[in-house]
This record gives structure tokens, sequence and C-alpha cells, in this order.
């Protein structure tokens, strides 16, 4: 009889013990679908707010303070992307140390004509671009405004020379699609 009840005793315990893993086991298995959705969330979330935010600061800051109007012309579904076939690479000085910067650029083009134009000047719009690029210091470079600065001096140059050469400005944004600076 005493050992029935010993025997009862270690079921019991097991029992507990058995039942004490299987809540452990449940709550880890709980907490990391959690932590995998929080993070997807996280990570896949849209960013469209901060993108219309650094669109918003490209249209709106023309340099003297005054929104810079935007042209309607053509329609939004005829944007063409021309893309320059290398990416600039160049230093930059720094106050401790000169930077070495690659950009790699994207032209927005309104329509097949001006697609064209952008394509046979390439050349003259890459030496326009570099010779903007490389006027830029480390400093400015690593800040969001800087880049924004940078963006917004390449576009009067690239539409300044293509107004020069073509008679109209045929590029509507320059867009970074790379950047990396050591």
């Amino acid at each position: 009889m005493a050992d029935e009840k010993e025997k009862e005793g270690e079921l019991k315990l097991d029992n507990s013990a058995k039942k004490k893993k299987m809540m452990i086991i449940i709550i880890a298995v709980v907490v990391l679908l959690g932590g995998g959705a929080g993070a997807y969330f996280f990570f896949m979330g849209s960013d469209d707010a901060s993108q219309a935010q650094i669109d918003a600061a490209l249209d709106s800051e023309s340099g003297d303070g005054k929104a810079a109007p935007v042209e309607t012309g053509a329609q939004v579904g005829s944007a063409l992307y021309v893309p320059m076939p290398r990416p600039f690479r160049f230093n930059v000085p720094g106050a401790a140390r000169d930077r070495f910067v690659e950009i790699r650029v994207q032209l927005l083009v309104r329509g097949g004509e001006h697609e064209e134009n952008a394509k046979m000047h390439i050349p003259l719009i890459e030496s326009t671009l570099l010779g903007i690029f490389s006027q830029a210091n480390a400093e400015d470079l690593a800040t969001s405004a800087g880049k924004i600065s940078l963006k917004q001096q390449a576009l009067a140059a690239v539409q300044k020379i293509m107004t020069d050469v073509e008679g109209n400005k045929t590029v509507e944004k320059v867009l970074f699609t790379g950047f990396v600076m050591q």
C-alpha cells in the first residue's frame, strides 16, 4: 500500500512536470510567432508616407522659399525611366578624411520623344552630373537634406543643359537608385 501511494505521488509529479514543460513550449511558440508577425509588419510596412514627404520636400524647396510649380503637361502613366549606363564613382572631401561615393542614377522623363532625347545626350548628362556630384562634401552627403539638395542641384543642371541643347527641359526628376559612401 505504501508502494502504491509512492507511485501515485511520482505519477502526480511526472504529470505536473509534463504540464509545466508543455506550458513553457506553448508560451515559447506563441512568443516566437508574435515576434515574427511583428517583424514582418515592421519591415514590410508601407513607406508611402515617408516617400510622400520626400517628394513634397523636393517639390516645395526651390531655393527661394516659394513652392516650385508642378508641371502637369503629361499624363502620370507616361513616365519613362532612363538609366545612366554606369554608376557615378568619385571622391569627396571630408573633415577627417576623403570619402568614396558611388551613386546610381535614373532620369524620369515623360513621353517617348523625351526618352530618345535623354538617351541621345547621355554623355552630356553624365558629364553634367559628375560636375555637380564632385562639388559636394562628405558632411552634406551624410544627411538626407544634403542628398535632397544634391538631387535638386543635379536636376537644375540637367534641365538647363537639355534646354540649351534641345529647347526643352526633357528630364522631370533625377532619381538616386543607389547611394554608397565609404
